[in-house]
């Protein structure tokens, strides 16, 4: 009998993953060729951690637009690789370089998000607040800026519901 890939085992986790759509959007990850985008350029530690060390493939992820009129979720996506370093920021022309980084000591690490599937309807961040099951939501929470979060099972079937409406 052949063994299972260790990631068969691992419960699935949720997130979201704060994106500005002048920068990435989620129409540009469904643009894409393999529909697959290495999220790099993210340069804070908690995020980074939960790249590196908790997100495994097969993830749920809720694909936010963040500084956009309306902020709010486009659709979801998953994790569809592993962390491994992110190498703009050895690169002295990106504007994700980072001088304390090295080849040796990458410092930064990104996972790649892809199998997009757009919302029916777009779930601005106004929505999001009228829900007393989304109370709790890290994202609503004040002062809350981290670019990627953990989101609860039930908080992303919620938002999934929500997205999937026809209007």
């Amino acid at each position: 009998m052949a063994l299972k890939n260790v990631n068969d085992y691992l419960p699935t986790r949720f997130w979201l993953m704060k994106t500005e759509p002048n920068v990435f959007s989620f129409a540009d990850l469904l643009q894409k060729k393999e529909q697959k985008e290495f999220w790099d350029g993210v340069r804070n530690y908690q995020a980074r951690n939960f790249m590196q060390k908790e997100m495994q493939i097969g993830d749920r992820v809720l694909f936010y637009h963040s500084n956009a009129e309306p902020t709010g979720i486009a659709g979801i996506a998953e994790i569809v690789e592993t962390a491994r370093p992110d190498l703009s920021a050895l690169d002295p022309k990106s504007k994700y370089f980072d001088p304390k980084a090295t080849v040796e000591n990458p410092r930064w690490f990104a996972v790649t998000v892809g199998n997009p599937q757009k919302f029916s309807q777009f779930v601005s961040l106004t929505q999001l607040k009228e829900y007393k099951e989304l109370q709790s939501m890290l994202l609503l929470r004040k002062g809350q800026r981290l670019s990627i979060l953990p989101v609860s099972e039930d908080e992303f079937h919620f938002i999934v519901k929500l997205g999937s409406q026809k209007i």
